[in-house]
């Protein structure tokens, strides 16, 4: 089970990362053209970036929810959650090259 849980705090450092590049792009064009679109880009940038600290929070810094997730989640469990932050790496993985490109 450790593996799961490697896994899905990894996926979450990474889309930290991603979401923090997608932020600073969509946030320098909200700031040069003032439009909604990248105003709404932004905000979906931070409220995922929100929702990804959140989850490497619970992962590595609070005592009792991570020694918890390591030792009491069911493996098929961690196998949902690693797939779900793996997918939504591989989506902003995407995001980021086609904002960059």
């Amino acid at each position: 089970m450790s593996l799961w849980f490697d896994v899905a705090r990894l996926s979450a450092g990474i889309n930290i990362v991603l979401l923090a590049a997608l932020l600073s792009v969509w946030g320098r064009n909200y700031l040069d053209l003032r439009s909604k679109h990248a105003l709404g880009l932004a905000m979906f940038a931070v409220f995922l970036l929100a929702r990804n600290a959140l989850s490497l929070y619970i992962y590595i810094v609070d005592p009792t929810l991570s020694a918890w997730f390591n030792s009491s989640v069911p493996n098929i469990v961690w196998r949902a959650l690693m797939a779900l932050h793996l997918l939504e790496t591989v989506g902003l993985a995407v995001l980021v090259w086609i904002t960059w490109d």
